[in-house]
């Protein structure tokens, strides 16, 4: 191993001092940085003012960005047959047979890893061009080179002294370094330290001043190498002792009882012994080796290359492997040999030659063959291969693995398989999964696993067992194929006995199975759900008139419409040529299923373009039943509706039934009020009348609310608790709401024109018109059209309504506010509202709803109540109105407890405008 002695604490810290002294001389920054015995890089000490970026860059720089030759645990190879080895050598006149690999700069490896990521750095190993990319977890400040330990000193001997990184090839690519000074450190025996680098996060920040500064610390801190190296060795003989005589043995006697080559050179190159084994194999006697140096024995060549080995094993300071070669002119006959070198230090630590030894290694490269075998079958499997040890965590995984899953090999090592997981098993088929692995030794199976870019793919999977020699688990090993077209294929079939083909929509079959899937749900939680039953009527005419193919088109767009007007948790399913049915969930009452039927009959109200530029018409029959009321299974709810759907086609078809004949007269009724109040625009159905909101005090009109009606030429007068939820759940509450304030507006107009005097006008906003991101923009429109001045304005806002989106609704209604319109809080106290929103809402009255009116002043309960939000509003500073005051005692208790404002039949009921004018004064100037 390499010369590792401990460095006392004074020692570092006379270092330091020394090293801090020059860089604040130099105005500097410095490192000291030394190799361990595991051949890596790491910081010893720095001065007070480098930067841990600095210094990690700087480690980086010499560890990292040099080109991948070798390692400090340099590569091996296999060689040709062309040189010499020093494993068996003859002298010059040898035959070619006899000198077969040149000697080569490799690493001793301390034990066989078993696994993969030995196996794969073992393949490394005698692969020299092909740069490795494994290098092991490092600490803090600790860098494995990628050069050896004499080529980097070499490198840094050529350029101490760099005053400008940028211009420096090796050193351009390290950018917080300006300038930088490297100087090599080694132990008196020629073994390499480390390195002293000063440098300057700018150019020229470093110079010749500086660089003679540096060597001086250098050399200091050499010597004191020395000292630190004779001490040791000093004191390692003492603890030793002297050996006693009598137990000694010759040292030729010793190594002559090895079976591996072993000789040794003295500081000059010559040999000075070797054992009988080199006789052997070099054929000669030892007096003809000793004495000699290798240009003696092989010639310059040969010598040339035995000597390149010496030189590294004494610049790294510890044993290594120098050469492996291919003994034997037979394949039967074949031995595999390694040499090994090392420096040898005296007392003194300073070196007196070096001690080689060839060794037969043919096992191990047996066993080296195998797992390079092993290791080619795992890179090049198409399937994906991963390995954990027996607690689970990766320890290498194949290329593959890398195509299928897109994580790369240092992404994964240490982690847990279960960072793939995709949320699709539960805890009860892993356990169910390692019990049958840990009593079966393999197991194999689907899973659905997880990609890196996070997409969910499926997998065929067996994972096995590795036991070790005695039997307990060593590794687990899974071999996994990407089965997503395989899955794909098996949707595709799927698709095609579950679904139409011509629609897409689920037929007959997937409709039952989800059909029960939902009548059992909701026998489970209480709830209704209605089966449509919708046959098209007359379209074989469609058919025999134009063709299939033109059919075909129109249920396709028909499927397109009646999809688009489901929600996306009801079904939809062609189970016939032209018959569809409809599962609508969510259903809380008949009204609710009234409104679903005319949401599909509304597809039926535009015609179908088809590609013979022609405009067809389709009406359909549809017949309704529900559940739990019609049937409380799948096959009864489907066969009731169809006998609906018969009966509305008995009754002149473009109609609807219900199972139930009570039901279908009710939603006959609601029917006709949805259809009719489509219309009431138009028709000028609609109206407003208006009713006056009075000061308690003076009893002098401040405003007026204006309240919808509706009389229709069939259905008559309408009440607007009735059709106003209908609005609301057909989608034309907003076109209503846009109509009432537009009319209000152009009311206020006339009277302002009229130099009638009215205070505001309010307006009632539903909660769908306020939660339209439009709304605002609509009223800023609707004043801009009608030249209604804001002042006059007031808009009425359920508290209900407004606390559904709190954070929206403040934003809105202070919007609102800024351009001069007043806010009220309708029916204040009925709802659920947040005091801590209604002091952040931007409004300025609240009106006391007429259930809480009702009753006072005899009620102790509502007058409670009422006088609570009297006080609440005042001390919140908005105004107080209420509505409903039908009595003369109810308006005085309310005057008594300063309510503000008042409405109701008591000072008038809601009329028309022209029957206003008592409530109406003049403008005077």
């Amino acid at each position: 191993m390499m010369i590792d002695l401990p460095i006392s604490q004074q020692e570092l810290d006379n270092w330091l001092r020394d090293v801090n002294l020059v860089a604040e001389i130099s105005n500097s920054k410095a490192i000291l940085i030394a190799w361990n015995a595991a051949g890596e890089l790491s910081s010893m000490l720095s001065s007070d003012s480098a930067a841990e970026s600095e210094i990690q860059a700087i480690l980086c720089q010499l560890s990292g960005n040099h080109s991948a030759k070798t390692l400090p645990i340099a590569t091996l190879s296999a060689t040709t047959s062309s040189t010499a080895t020093q494993s068996k050598a003859a002298p010059s006149t040898a035959t070619p047979s006899k000198t077969t690999t040149s000697e080569l700069t490799s690493s001793p490896s301390d034990a066989v890893e078993t696994s993969v990521d030995a196996q794969l750095a073992q393949e490394k190993l005698v692969s020299p061009t092909e740069p490795i990319s494994v290098l092991p977890r490092l600490g803090h400040h600790q860098i494995t080179s990628l050069l050896s330990v004499s080529e980097l000193t070499e490198l840094v001997s050529q350029s101490q002294l760099i005053i400008d990184t940028r211009q420096h090839s090796d050193w351009r690519t390290c950018s917080a370094i300006g300038s930088v000074i490297c100087l090599s450190l080694a132990w008196p025996s020629g073994a390499n330290f480390g390195f002293l680098c000063f440098y300057h996060n700018e150019a020229h920040g470093v110079d010749s001043k500086t660089l003679q500064l540096a060597k001086l610390i250098s050399d200091s801190i050499q010597r004191q190498l020395g000292e630190i190296l004779s001490q040791h060795s000093a004191a390692e003989a003492l603890s030793r002792g002297t050996p006693r005589c009598v137990d000694t043995v010759d040292l030729q006697t010793f190594i002559d009882s090895f079976e591996e080559h072993i000789w040794m050179k003295n500081a000059a190159g010559i040999y000075t012994l070797c054992n009988r084994s080199v006789e052997k194999a070099w054929e000669m006697p030892r007096s003809e080796i000793v004495g000699k140096s290798d240009v003696e024995l092989f010639g310059e060549d040969i010598a040339d290359i035995f000597l390149e080995g010496d030189r590294l094993a004494i610049e790294s300071g510890m044993p290594i492997i120098v050469a492996e070669c291919l003994d034997g002119n037979e394949a039967k006959n074949h031995l595999w040999l390694e040499t090994l070198k090392l420096p040898t230090l005296n007392t003194q630590g300073e070196f007196v030659g070096v001690i080689g030894m060839t060794r037969n290694i043919s096992k191990h490269k047996a066993v080296e063959e195998q797992l390079t075998l092993a290791t080619n079958v795992f890179k090049n499997s198409v399937e994906g291969v991963v390995v954990t040890d027996r607690h689970g965590n990766i320890t290498d995984v194949n290329g593959a693995f890398f195509e299928i899953t897109g994580y790369v090999r240092e992404e994964l090592l240490g982690q847990n398989p279960r960072i793939f997981s995709s949320g699709r098993h539960d805890k009860a088929f892993f356990d169910k999964l390692w019990n049958a692995l840990l009593a079966n030794g393999k197991w194999n199976g689907e899973i659905w696993n997880r990609r890196k870019n996070g997409t969910i793919f499926p997998q065929n999977i067996t994972i096995s067992t590795i036991y070790d020699e005695v039997g307990d688990v060593r590794y687990f090993v899974a071999v996994f194929a990407d089965i997503s077209a395989q899955k794909e294929n098996e949707a595709q079939l799927t698709h095609l006995a579950y679904f139409d083909p011509l629609t897409h929509l689920p037929n007959r079959m997937k409709f039952m199975m989800q059909l029960k899937q939902e009548v059992r749900q909701a026998k489970r939680l209480n709830l209704q759900l209605a089966t449509v039953m919708i046959d098209v009527d007359l379209f074989k005419h469609i058919n025999d008139s134009f063709g299939h193919s033109i059919g075909d088109e129109m249920l396709v767009e028909l499927a397109k419409r009646l999809r688009s007007q489901v929600g996306d948790q009801d079904v939809l399913s062609r189970i016939g040529g032209d018959e569809f049915v409809a599962l609508i969930s969510g259903i809380d009452n008949n009204e609710d299923a009234t409104v679903a039927i005319n949401q599909l009959r509304q597809v039926f109200e535009q015609p179908f373009i088809v590609s013979t530029g022609d405009h067809l018409r389709l009406t359909a029959s549809m017949g309704v039943s529900l559940y739990p009321s019609d049937g409380t299974d799948a096959d009864t709810l489907l066969r009731n509706a169809d006998a609906a759907m018969y009966r509305a086609k008995n009754d002149g078809r473009n109609n609807y039934a219900f199972y139930t004949e009570s039901l279908t007269q009710q939603s006959f009724e609601h029917l006709k009020l949805q259809s009719a109040l489509y219309g009431a625009i138009e028709q000028n159905a609609l109206y407003l009348m208006y009713q006056p909101k009075l000061d308690l005090v003076s009893r002098k009109t401040v405003g007026f609310e204006a309240l919808l009606r509706w009389h229709d030429p069939q259905l008559g007068l309408i009440s607007p608790a009735v059709f106003i939820p209908v609005a609301e759940k057909i989608g034309l509450i907003h076109e209503i709401g846009l109509w009432v304030l537009e009319t209000a507006c152009r009311q206020g107009m006339r009277w302002l024109s009229e130099g009638k005097h009215f205070g505001r006008i309010a307006v009632n906003v539903a909660g769908q018109q306020l939660q339209r991101s439009s709304f605002v923009d609509d009223v800023k429109r609707v004043l801009a059209e009608t030249g209604f001045p804001a002042k006059h304005l007031e808009l009425e806002v359920t508290e209900s309504v407004m606390m559904q989106n709190p954070d929206l609704a403040i934003r809105d209604l202070k919007l609102l506010g800024d351009l001069g319109i007043e806010l009220s809080v309708d029916d204040f106290g009925t709802g659920y509202s947040s005091l801590n929103y209604l002091k952040k809402l931007p409004i300025h009255k609240l009106k006391i709803d007429q259930s809480f009116v009702r009753d006072i002043p005899f009620d102790t309960n509502n007058t409670a109540i009422a006088k609570a939000v009297i006080a609440l509003g005042h001390a919140l500073k908005l105004d107080i109105i209420a509505e409903g005051v039908e009595t003369k005692e109810q308006a005085d208790f309310l005057q008594q407890n300063q309510c503000d404002q008042a409405q109701g039949y008591l000072f008038s009921r809601p009329q028309l405008p022209e029957d206003l004018d008592a409530f109406l004064s003049l403008l005077r100037d």
